[in-house]
């Protein structure tokens, strides 16, 4: 139980953009769920009621394009993470992109996304998204170095340890943006506009279990070779920065 409470629940919707594997599935629920969950636990790291201080509803967006949340129910949007392109042009992933861009044309809502949701985020700001160069993956838990003001975001730490799972990127940060963190690979690891949106290129929601079922299941598909998943697994039970960005999450939507 919180020691604080809101006057009224934060009502956060989760767009959701994938499902997950069969391990996670079972375990944590779709993305959605996993989620929901990670947010309610940035709300008790805040001292709040991590259950009845959200409400958190989920609208999965791959397979219902016309049912989106209606902007005077909302106070913020998550945007998960997906095995997708955010650069696609299919119809799907179009009309989230404009949904968007509808959001970002009004002061209210607010947006926060990770990994894909971020990159989404960054394409209806008409930041350029694609495959990094060379194609090469980011994975596994991974350092973020924090600029400046990431550094102010995220209470004074100059780096964030973050579960990693792309290699389509952000190319550039969009104009009015203030960045958070790169890394050697990706400039664009982090988008912040005061009491507007917050970003992170990374998986703060996921689990070293959700993290090693990916790189097992991508390994076996052939889509990792040996060097990149042995290096992924010695990696992947490192301490990370997942339930402090949950956190600043939560009080970036309450200031």
């Amino acid at each position: 139980m919180g020691s604080k409470s809101l006057p009224h629940p934060l009502r956060i919707a989760v767009l959701e953009c994938d499902t997950g594997l069969p391990g996670a599935l079972a375990c944590y629920g779709r993305y959605g769920a996993i989620s929901s969950a990670f947010l309610r636990a940035g709300a008790a790291a805040c001292g709040l009621d991590g259950q009845s201080d959200l409400d958190v509803t989920v609208w999965d967006v791959v397979h219902d394009i016309v049912t989106y949340p209606r902007m005077e129910d909302v106070d913020a949007l998550f945007l998960t993470g997906s095995k997708f392109n955010a650069f696609d042009d299919i119809p799907w992933v179009l009309r989230l992109v404009d949904y968007v861009k509808d959001v970002l044309a009004q002061r209210k809502v607010r947006l926060v996304g990770v990994c894909f949701g971020h990159q989404i985020i960054g394409r209806a700001m008409s930041a350029p998204v694609g495959r990094s160069k060379g194609g090469a993956w980011e994975v596994s838990v991974c350092d973020v170095q924090l600029t400046a003001e990431g550094t102010g975001v995220f209470g004074g730490k100059e780096s964030l340890s973050l579960f990693q799972m792309h290699k389509d990127i952000v190319y550039e940060y969009p104009a009015g943006v203030e960045p958070l963190g790169s890394s050697e690979s990706c400039l664009v690891q982090g988008m912040y506009v005061p009491n507007r949106i917050i970003t992170v290129q990374g998986h703060p929601e996921f689990t070293e279990e959700i993290l090693r079922e990916i790189l097992e299941t991508r390994h076996s598909q052939g889509i990792f070779d040996d060097k990149i998943y042995e290096e992924a697994m010695g990696r992947v039970g490192r301490k990370h920065d997942g339930l402090l960005v949950a956190k600043r999450f939560i009080e970036f939507l309450i200031d």
